[in-house]
């Protein structure tokens, strides 16, 4: 599976984001890596000031009409200490719109529905086979291992993450020491983390499942506090499992974190 990022296709949003590539560049990389690769995802940001709806719906059918199986589609934040964030600051750029990010989000959920990808993650639109098998572990709590610097590894209670220094971790590994720090994830933690990356998943938060991990106290909690949220119908329940309704799929985030355990 080969991960492309394209942001977008728009050379005047390429430039203001500091991207190194063109839109040229962005269509050529596609079309030489699909002879190579079946399994291609890309990622696209939206929710870009300078973007409307009709610029917008432009990159998508960009996307469609060169094949791509998958797309990985983000806001656009900005993070301190950074250009764009600068810029903003200094009204040398747009501030960001929550409501067109919300516009461009919708627009997003109708098109890839229309050309049959599946919204399988608030992020993550795949084709029927193409969902993302590395991602979809993560969110569904599955262990892994993270081999080489920087990686981090998780084997259902406890996390772990390796030095960055590349010469510091071989070093390490040739002296026989694995180069890494751990911590033990609290009940709270392991229950905040199924229920944030659940809630972002087609596959939601089973509460059969909280009760089996964390406890009936846990389970009865987590209904109380999601009530208010199942009446403004942004989730609801299907079979036992808590959901995100189209409405709460672009709030997901927000929803998990006041539903969290502190």
């Amino acid at each position: 599976r080969l991960s492309i990022g394209i942001q977008t296709f728009l050379d005047n949003d390429l430039k203001d984001m500091n991207s190194v590539h063109s839109s040229k560049e962005a269509v050529d990389c596609v079309t030489q890596a699909k002879t190579y690769f079946d399994n291609i995802t890309v990622d696209l940001m939206y929710g870009i000031p300078t973007m409307d709806d009709t610029q917008w719906r432009s990159n998508l059918e960009m996307v469609f009409n060169l094949g791509v199986n998958h797309l990985s589609c983000y806001a656009l934040t900005v993070e301190p200490q950074t250009v764009l964030e600068f810029n903003i600051r200094n009204s040398k750029y747009p501030a960001l719109d929550d409501n067109l990010a919300l516009q461009h989000f919708e627009t997003l959920v109708e098109m890839t529905a229309e050309r049959g990808y599946l919204h399988y993650e608030t992020c993550s639109f795949g084709k029927p086979g193409y969902f993302s098998k590395h991602n979809t572990n993560y969110w569904l709590g599955k262990p892994y291992l993270g081999i080489g610097p920087s990686a981090h590894s998780f084997d259902g209670n406890r996390r772990s993450w390796n030095i960055s220094n590349n010469i510091k971790y071989i070093k390490a590994i040739e002296a026989n020491i694995i180069p890494s720090e751990d911590e033990c994830l609290t009940p709270e933690n392991r229950f905040n983390e199924q229920l944030m990356t659940g809630l972002r998943t087609i596959w939601g938060v089973s509460l059969q499942q909280i009760e089996a991990n964390f406890g009936v106290d846990f389970k009865t909690s987590l209904l109380q506090s999601a009530q208010k949220y199942i009446d403004n119908g942004s989730l609801f329940l299907e079979k036992d499992t808590l959901k995100t309704t189209s409405k709460g799929k672009f709030l997901s985030d927000g929803i998990a974190s006041d539903l969290f355990i502190v």
